[in-house]
C-alpha cells in the first residue's frame, strides 16, 4: 500500500516538472499541479474499465486530490511558489521585443503578434510591455498615451450602479436574489405588467441593478 501511495506521489511530481520543463506556452490559464491533477484523475477515472480494480482507483484519486490541495498550498509560499509556478516573463519591453526570452519560453514572434492582436492593439508600437505569466497567458499593457479615459482622468465623480442580478432567467424567478434587494414576487409582476408582460414564463431574461433599481427584461426575441 505504501509502495503504491509512493508512486502516485512520484508520478504527479515528476509530471509537474514535465509540465515546466515544456515551458509556459504549454498551459493556458492552469497551473501546472491543476493541469497534473485534472489529466491523471481523467486516466485513472477509466481504469477501473481497464483493470478489475476499482478500491485501488478510488485510492489513487482521493491521494491525487490531496497532492493537489498539498502543492496548492505550498504555492502561498514565495520560494516554492517560484518553484512550482515559476515567474513572469517579460516577452516585450517599452515596446521593443525581447528575442532571449521569447526564445526560452519558446514562443513565436508570429503568435506574439497574433496575441497582441487579440488584445485590440494594431501595432507593437501601440504596447509597453507583454508579460508571460505563470499560468500560461499573456497579459498587454499599452502605452501610457492608450490607456481609454477614466472618469477619474478628468475629475468627474460617477455614482456607483451596483451590480446586476438576475431576477428571471428561462421564465423562472429568482427568489434568492429577490430578497438580496428586498423585493418580493408582487413588486416584480407589477414591474412587468408596466411593460405589457403579463406573464413571466415569455420572459427569457430579466435583471435588475441592486442600486438603483432599473429593471432590463428581454423576451429572447431579438
Amino acid at each position: 500500500m505504501l509502495i503504491y501511495i509512493g508512486k502516485v506521489f512520484l508520478l504527479f511530481t515528476v509530471a509537474v516538472g514535465g509540465l515546466h520543463i515544456m515551458g509556459k506556452s504549454t498551459r493556458l490559464k492552469v497551473t501546472p499541479h491543476d493541469l497534473v491533477a485534472i489529466v491523471m484523475m481523467a486516466a485513472l477515472a477509466t481504469n477501473p474499465i481497464l483493470v478489475d480494480d476499482l478500491w485501488m482507483t478510488l485510492l489513487a484519486v482521493f491521494l491525487i486530490a490531496v497532492i493537489h490541495l498539498l502543492y496548492a498550498k505550498l504555492t502561498l509560499y514565495k520560494w516554492t511558489n517560484r518553484f512550482l509556478l515559476g515567474e513572469p516573463t517579460i516577452l516585450v519591453q517599452h515596446g521593443k521585443i525581447i528575442k532571449a526570452n521569447l526564445q526560452r519560453c519558446e514562443t513565436s514572434i508570429s503568435e506574439l503578434l497574433a496575441h497582441i492582436r487579440a488584445r485590440g492593439y494594431r501595432d507593437l508600437r501601440e504596447v509597453q510591455y507583454v508579460i508571460l505569466e505563470p499560468t500560461g497567458e499573456l497579459t498587454v499593457l499599452p502605452k501610457d498615451d492608450l490607456y481609454p479615459l477614466t472618469p477619474r482622468d478628468v475629475d468627474l465623480k460617477m455614482k456607483n450602479k451596483g451590480i446586476a442580478l438576475s431576477l428571471i432567467v428561462d421564465g423562472q424567478i429568482q427568489r434568492s436574489n429577490l430578497k438580496i434587494i428586498n423585493r418580493d414576487e408582487y413588486w416584480l409582476k407589477q414591474q412587468l405588467h408596466e411593460k405589457g408582460i403579463r406573464d413571466i414564463h415569455k420572459v427569457l431574461y430579466a435583471a435588475v441593478l441592486d442600486t438603483p433599481h432599473e429593471l432590463y427584461i428581454d423576451d429572447g426575441q431579438g
